[in-house]
């Protein structure tokens, strides 16, 4: 019996330790992932935009920002995980 104890308890401390987390890297991570998956959805809303539109030129303006808005949620990201690496 005192065998299995002491797995089960060095399974838990292994899961423990595995978690590196500091709450503020996650909190970083966490806005970082809302503000990204906002400027997705306005992304989204651009490039819907875009198709309602007869102009080319407005047309193709408004699927640029979509784009941009995109490459700048994905640099959210990508600076909130560097964030975190540093933490």
């Amino acid at each position: 019996m005192k065998k299995i104890a002491l797995v089960v308890v060095a399974a838990g401390l292994m899961s423990v330790a595995a978690c590196t987390k500091s709450p503020e890297a996650a909190a970083v991570e966490n806005n970082a992932d809302m503000m990204a998956d906002n400027m997705e959805m306005m992304s989204d809303n651009m490039e819907m935009m875009s198709n309602t539109t007869m102009d080319p030129t407005a047309q193709d303006n408004t699927e640029m920002m979509a784009e941009n808005m995109d490459a700048a949620a994905e640099n959210v990201r990508d600076a909130a995980d560097e964030t975190t690496d540093n933490m």
